[in-house]
């Protein structure tokens, strides 16, 4: 798993966790579906939707 970082563990994320949405941080320049694969790949999830954004 060398684009998933580590997962972000603040209040809402543990909130989102109820709700099957989970929150991490990836290797910078990676693509949706990279992203979409490896969380696929490490949570045995199938991912419906994703939202993703870039910092400065």
């Amino acid at each position: 798993m060398d684009g998933i970082q580590y997962a972000i563990v603040t209040g809402k994320g543990l909130r989102l966790l109820g709700k099957n949405q989970y929150t991490s941080n990836i290797q910078s320049g990676s693509t949706k579906p990279e992203i979409q694969y490896w969380v696929e790949l490490f949570f045995g999830v199938k991912v419906l939707a994703m939202n993703s954004h870039r910092l400065h």
